[in-house]
Protein backbone atom coordinates (compact mmCIF):
# COMPACT_ATOMS: atom_id res chain seq x y z
CA UNK A 1 0.00 0.00 0.00
CA UNK A 2 2.84 2.60 0.88
CA UNK A 3 4.39 2.27 -2.64
CA UNK A 4 0.94 2.47 -4.38
CA UNK A 5 -1.16 0.08 -6.77
CA UNK A 6 0.24 1.53 -9.81
CA UNK A 7 3.96 0.58 -9.15
CA UNK A 8 3.38 -2.37 -7.05
CA UNK A 9 5.92 -5.04 -8.50
CA UNK A 10 7.25 -7.94 -6.44
CA UNK A 11 10.94 -6.36 -7.11
CA UNK A 12 9.61 -2.90 -5.25
CA UNK A 13 8.16 -5.04 -2.32
CA UNK A 14 10.74 -7.14 -2.08
CA UNK A 15 13.36 -4.04 -1.68
CA UNK A 16 10.87 -1.95 0.68
CA UNK A 17 10.91 -5.63 2.69
CA UNK A 18 14.83 -6.13 2.17
CA UNK A 19 13.89 -9.78 1.05
CA UNK A 20 14.61 -10.72 -1.92
CA UNK A 21 12.20 -11.89 -4.55
CA UNK A 22 12.00 -15.41 -3.62
CA UNK A 23 11.14 -14.98 -0.40
CA UNK A 24 7.88 -13.42 -1.26
CA UNK A 25 7.12 -16.68 -3.58
CA UNK A 26 6.57 -18.35 -0.11
CA UNK A 27 3.21 -15.90 0.43
CA UNK A 28 1.97 -15.27 -3.15
CA UNK A 29 2.08 -17.20 -6.20
CA UNK A 30 3.22 -13.91 -8.29
CA UNK A 31 2.28 -10.95 -8.83
CA UNK A 32 -1.23 -10.79 -10.01
CA UNK A 33 -1.70 -12.89 -6.90
CA UNK A 34 -0.13 -9.49 -4.89
CA UNK A 35 -2.05 -6.90 -6.98
CA UNK A 36 -4.99 -9.31 -5.85
CA UNK A 37 -4.58 -9.14 -2.13
CA UNK A 38 -3.12 -5.34 -2.60
CA UNK A 39 -6.59 -4.73 -4.32
CA UNK A 40 -8.08 -6.55 -1.45
CA UNK A 41 -7.16 -4.56 1.41
CA UNK A 42 -7.28 -1.00 -0.09
CA UNK A 43 -11.07 -1.49 -0.80
CA UNK A 44 -11.47 -3.09 2.42
CA UNK A 45 -9.95 -0.23 4.37
CA UNK A 46 -12.61 2.32 2.21
CA UNK A 47 -15.25 3.26 4.65
CA UNK A 48 -18.90 3.25 3.66
CA UNK A 49 -21.22 6.43 4.41
CA UNK A 50 -22.91 6.28 7.71
CA UNK A 51 -26.30 5.25 7.78
CA UNK A 52 -28.02 7.70 10.17
CA UNK A 53 -31.55 7.57 9.22
CA UNK A 54 -31.16 9.89 6.02
CA UNK A 55 -33.40 9.96 3.04
CA UNK A 56 -33.13 7.10 0.90
CA UNK A 57 -32.03 9.64 -1.54
CA UNK A 58 -29.91 11.27 0.32
CA UNK A 59 -27.87 7.75 1.28
CA UNK A 60 -27.95 7.40 -2.26
CA UNK A 61 -26.27 10.55 -3.00
CA UNK A 62 -23.86 10.14 -0.55
CA UNK A 63 -22.85 6.88 -1.74
CA UNK A 64 -22.51 7.93 -4.87
CA UNK A 65 -19.80 10.45 -4.23
CA UNK A 66 -18.30 8.19 -1.77
CA UNK A 67 -17.70 6.10 -4.91
CA UNK A 68 -16.43 8.23 -7.06
CA UNK A 69 -14.03 9.95 -4.75
CA UNK A 70 -12.75 7.03 -3.45
CA UNK A 71 -11.71 6.32 -7.20
CA UNK A 72 -10.56 9.49 -8.14
CA UNK A 73 -7.99 9.65 -5.21
CA UNK A 74 -6.67 5.69 -6.69
CA UNK A 75 -7.52 5.39 -9.92
CA UNK A 76 -5.26 2.05 -9.56
CA UNK A 77 -8.01 1.01 -7.44
CA UNK A 78 -10.89 1.44 -10.37
CA UNK A 79 -8.47 -0.20 -12.80
CA UNK A 80 -8.68 -3.50 -10.50
CA UNK A 81 -12.07 -3.47 -10.14
CA UNK A 82 -12.60 -2.99 -13.76
CA UNK A 83 -10.37 -5.82 -13.67
CA UNK A 84 -12.61 -7.69 -11.33
CA UNK A 85 -9.66 -8.32 -9.06
CA UNK A 86 -11.15 -7.28 -5.83
CA UNK A 87 -12.52 -10.24 -4.75
CA UNK A 88 -16.20 -11.02 -3.95
CA UNK A 89 -15.45 -11.66 0.18
CA UNK A 90 -14.80 -7.94 0.13
CA UNK A 91 -17.46 -7.09 -1.94
CA UNK A 92 -20.07 -8.43 -0.63
CA UNK A 93 -20.76 -7.44 2.65
CA UNK A 94 -20.02 -3.95 1.65
CA UNK A 95 -22.92 -4.30 -0.93
CA UNK A 96 -25.08 -6.09 1.72
CA UNK A 97 -24.68 -2.73 4.02
CA UNK A 98 -26.04 -0.47 0.78
CA UNK A 99 -29.10 -2.59 -0.07
CA UNK A 100 -30.04 -2.87 3.56
CA UNK A 101 -30.21 0.25 3.90
CA UNK A 102 -32.43 0.90 0.99
CA UNK A 103 -34.71 -2.27 2.50
CA UNK A 104 -34.93 -0.11 5.63
CA UNK A 105 -36.61 2.30 3.31
CA UNK A 106 -38.74 -0.01 1.76
CA UNK A 107 -37.26 -1.59 -0.96
CA UNK A 108 -37.62 -4.22 -2.42
CA UNK A 109 -34.70 -6.83 -2.82
CA UNK A 110 -34.70 -6.31 -6.72
CA UNK A 111 -35.09 -2.24 -6.50
CA UNK A 112 -32.52 -2.43 -4.07
CA UNK A 113 -30.05 -3.90 -6.07
CA UNK A 114 -31.51 -1.98 -9.19
CA UNK A 115 -31.14 1.79 -7.68
CA UNK A 116 -27.93 0.44 -6.19
CA UNK A 117 -26.07 -0.31 -9.96
CA UNK A 118 -27.83 3.10 -11.78
CA UNK A 119 -26.31 5.27 -8.84
CA UNK A 120 -22.49 3.03 -9.01
CA UNK A 121 -22.74 3.44 -12.89
CA UNK A 122 -23.24 6.75 -12.47
CA UNK A 123 -20.03 7.02 -10.17
CA UNK A 124 -18.27 5.09 -11.72
CA UNK A 125 -18.54 7.17 -15.16
CA UNK A 126 -17.90 10.22 -13.43
CA UNK A 127 -14.61 8.72 -12.10
CA UNK A 128 -13.47 7.49 -15.18
CA UNK A 129 -13.83 11.40 -16.97
CA UNK A 130 -11.99 13.40 -13.91
CA UNK A 131 -9.07 10.45 -14.03
CA UNK A 132 -9.16 10.43 -17.95
CA UNK A 133 -8.57 14.16 -17.60
CA UNK A 134 -6.07 14.16 -14.81
CA UNK A 135 -3.90 12.02 -17.17
CA UNK A 136 -4.94 13.94 -20.10
CA UNK A 137 -3.45 17.08 -18.10
CA UNK A 138 -0.38 15.10 -17.01
CA UNK A 139 0.44 14.55 -20.79
CA UNK A 140 -0.04 17.93 -21.48
CA UNK A 141 -3.18 16.98 -23.53
CA UNK A 142 -6.49 19.00 -23.39
CA UNK A 143 -9.08 17.36 -21.25
CA UNK A 144 -11.52 15.13 -23.61
CA UNK A 145 -14.16 17.62 -22.25
CA UNK A 146 -11.75 21.10 -23.83
CA UNK A 147 -10.79 19.08 -26.07
CA UNK A 148 -14.69 19.29 -27.82
CA UNK A 149 -14.22 22.48 -28.06
CA UNK A 150 -10.97 22.96 -29.81
CA UNK A 151 -12.56 24.14 -33.29
CA UNK A 152 -9.98 26.11 -34.07
CA UNK A 153 -8.94 24.59 -37.38
CA UNK A 154 -13.03 24.04 -38.15
CA UNK A 155 -14.90 26.00 -40.24
CA UNK A 156 -17.92 28.01 -38.36
CA UNK A 157 -20.21 25.94 -40.04
CA UNK A 158 -18.29 22.41 -39.00
CA UNK A 159 -19.59 20.43 -36.08
CA UNK A 160 -22.44 22.66 -34.53
CA UNK A 161 -23.77 21.01 -31.63
CA UNK A 162 -20.18 20.62 -30.39
CA UNK A 163 -19.50 24.37 -30.78
CA UNK A 164 -22.31 25.05 -29.21
CA UNK A 165 -21.34 22.81 -26.46
CA UNK A 166 -18.48 24.69 -26.61
CA UNK A 167 -19.36 28.02 -25.94
CA UNK A 168 -21.92 27.01 -23.48
CA UNK A 169 -18.84 26.00 -21.17
CA UNK A 170 -17.49 29.01 -21.36
CA UNK A 171 -20.28 30.95 -20.33
CA UNK A 172 -19.60 32.35 -16.63
CA UNK A 173 -21.37 30.21 -14.26
CA UNK A 174 -21.16 26.93 -16.38
CA UNK A 175 -21.75 24.35 -14.25
CA UNK A 176 -17.81 22.28 -13.40
CA UNK A 177 -17.46 18.36 -13.45
CA UNK A 178 -18.28 18.33 -9.66
CA UNK A 179 -21.79 20.15 -10.13
CA UNK A 180 -22.16 17.98 -13.68
CA UNK A 181 -21.62 15.21 -11.41
CA UNK A 182 -24.35 16.17 -8.88
CA UNK A 183 -26.52 17.17 -11.71
CA UNK A 184 -26.75 13.85 -13.33
CA UNK A 185 -27.01 11.96 -9.69
CA UNK A 186 -30.25 13.87 -8.98
CA UNK A 187 -31.87 13.39 -12.36
CA UNK A 188 -31.30 9.73 -11.70
CA UNK A 189 -32.48 9.85 -7.95
CA UNK A 190 -35.76 11.46 -9.34
CA UNK A 191 -36.04 8.49 -12.12
CA UNK A 192 -35.58 5.85 -9.52
CA UNK A 193 -38.27 8.17 -7.48
CA UNK A 194 -41.00 8.33 -10.35
CA UNK A 195 -40.63 4.61 -10.30
CA UNK A 196 -41.11 3.90 -7.13
CA UNK A 197 -44.40 5.77 -7.18
CA UNK A 198 -42.73 8.65 -4.45
CA UNK A 199 -43.18 12.28 -5.78
CA UNK A 200 -39.79 13.07 -7.88
CA UNK A 201 -39.96 16.63 -6.73
CA UNK A 202 -40.44 15.97 -4.09
CA UNK A 203 -37.05 13.61 -3.33
CA UNK A 204 -35.00 16.38 -5.13
CA UNK A 205 -36.28 18.83 -2.60
CA UNK A 206 -34.91 16.97 -0.30
CA UNK A 207 -31.58 16.77 -1.93
CA UNK A 208 -31.42 20.05 -2.58
CA UNK A 209 -31.92 21.02 1.11
CA UNK A 210 -29.28 18.22 2.01
CA UNK A 211 -26.53 19.99 -0.65
CA UNK A 212 -27.27 23.81 0.69
CA UNK A 213 -29.26 24.14 -2.63
CA UNK A 214 -32.92 25.47 -1.60
CA UNK A 215 -33.69 25.74 -5.41
CA UNK A 216 -34.98 21.73 -6.41
CA UNK A 217 -34.10 21.52 -10.43
CA UNK A 218 -37.09 21.91 -12.44
CA UNK A 219 -37.61 18.61 -13.83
Amino acid sequence: MEIGLRDLTLKAVAERLDVSVAALYHHVSGKDDLLRLAADSSAGRLRLPADTGQHWAVWLLEWATYTRDAFVADPALLDHFVDADISAEVMAPRIEVILAALARHGFTAAQAREAYELVSAQAIGSAVAAIRDDRASQRGDLPARAALGSLARRRPDELPVIRALSDADDTPGAPEADDAFVHGLRTVLAGLALHRGDDPRAVDAVLAEHLGRPDADDR
